[in-house]
């Protein structure tokens, strides 16, 4: 991370109330807790159910994104179908007008009759050649009338499953946010079943168990040289960069599960915003991010790229250089920045790998 960035970071980060550097340890106490179980118990609990809530949350975060894909269909093609109809319309009017004429001008006569009865043999053939190029035009404003038929309905068909698969996704995703709910309430109840001292002690464990999960990363080697700088320029791209200073200028937001911003965040809200305001769309879902960017090692981790936890992807965070991220942690809690292992690691990814290549050709 350049200095610049890096004290922009720092400046950010203290107006918010984070904290960029672990605490020293402290003794953890045990108080009694619900049901005769420990701090530790109670933590494990605690993280939980709070994971289930992600997990429950970028569900419901994909089926929303659906939905807003299947609306958009389903606008295309009722557009699509008016102006189907109204062409069906028009060549219906054509037909119309077709019929009416052959009505009025119906005979007996055929044509050949006519021919061998003319007084001018080549005017009549001249009028035979207006009368086939007539029965022509007629031929083919009966293909328009049947040509916007079929397509009338076969849009019509379209339209139809398009908008029984958005009632589908709509009681879906009514089902998906009472399962986020649902988990919530649990977290909740957790938390209300617990005093100010076990909470205080439940915090305080979770804080020491980051600590320790961080010092365990730099020093396994897994980030370069051991420092959690990460390898290569370590200069972000210009997207990079400012995907980095959006995630920044939002510490301090509250978390809030389904939320993209501004007001509010959950993780994957806060760092798709953060890419897309750098001009550089991504998947909406932490999931999403983890299935379609491009993956890389912890080892060249530089700003900017997205740091995915746990075995199912259901947490994402923006890396901000120095072994710190930024992220939208869950909720209660605010925008922050955070160790990079305040959760177990799943991988990285790089929204904008083909142009940190490019940069980096340059700067050699």
């Amino acid at each position: 991370m350049s200095g610049r960035l890096l004290r922009l970071v720092c400046t950010a980060a203290v107006a918010a109330g984070t904290v960029l550097a672990p605490l020293p340890a402290a003794a953890v106490p045990e108080p009694p807790a619900p049901g005769g179980r420990s701090v530790s118990e109670l933590l494990t609990d605690l993280q939980r159910l709070y994971q289930e809530a992600e997990e429950a949350t970028e569900t419901y975060n994909a089926t929303a994104e659906k939905l807003k894909e299947q609306r958009a269909e389903v606008r295309r093609l009722d557009g699509q179908l008016a102006r189907a109809r109204l062409s069906l319309h028009d060549s219906r009017g054509a037909a119309g007008r077709l019929a009416r004429q052959q009505y009025q001008n119906s005979t007996d006569i055929s044509p050949y009759v006519r021919l061998l009865l003319a007084r001018d043999p080549q005017h009549a053939l001249d009028q035979g050649h207006v009368i086939g190029q007539l029965a022509r035009e007629r031929a083919e404003t009966v293909g328009r009338l049947t040509g916007s038929e079929r397509k009338a309905d076969g849009l019509a068909r379209k339209a139809r499953a398009a908008l029984d698969r958005q009632l589908t996704l709509s009681v879906r995703q009514k089902k998906d946010r009472d399962a986020v709910r649902k988990k919530l309430d649990d977290v909740e109840e957790l938390l209300a079943s617990l005093t100010e001292e076990q909470l205080g002690a439940v915090a305080e464990l979770e804080r020491t168990d980051v600590e320790a999960a961080q010092e365990d990363l730099v020093t396994s080697g897994a980030l370069a040289d051991g420092d959690g700088e990460g390898s290569g320029s370590g200069e972000p791209t210009r997207a990079a960069d400012r995907a980095v200073r959006y995630a920044v200028q939002q510490l301090g937001k509250p978390y809030e599960w389904g939320a993209e911003g501004p007001e509010a965040y959950d993780c994957s809200g806060l760092t798709s915003q953060a890419w897309g305001h750098a001009g550089r769309p991504i998947p909406r879902t932490s999931q999403e991010q983890w299935a379609e960017l491009p993956r890389i090692p912890l080892r060249e981790l530089r700003p900017g790229d997205l740091v995915v936890y746990f075995p199912k992807a259901t947490h994402v965070a923006i890396y901000l250089g120095a072994g710190q991220v930024v992220q939208a942690p869950r909720t209660g809690e605010k925008v922050k920045v955070s160790p990079l292992a305040s959760h177990p690691v799943l991988g990285a990814v790089r929204p904008d790998k083909g142009q940190a290549q490019d940069q980096d050709r340059d700067a050699r």
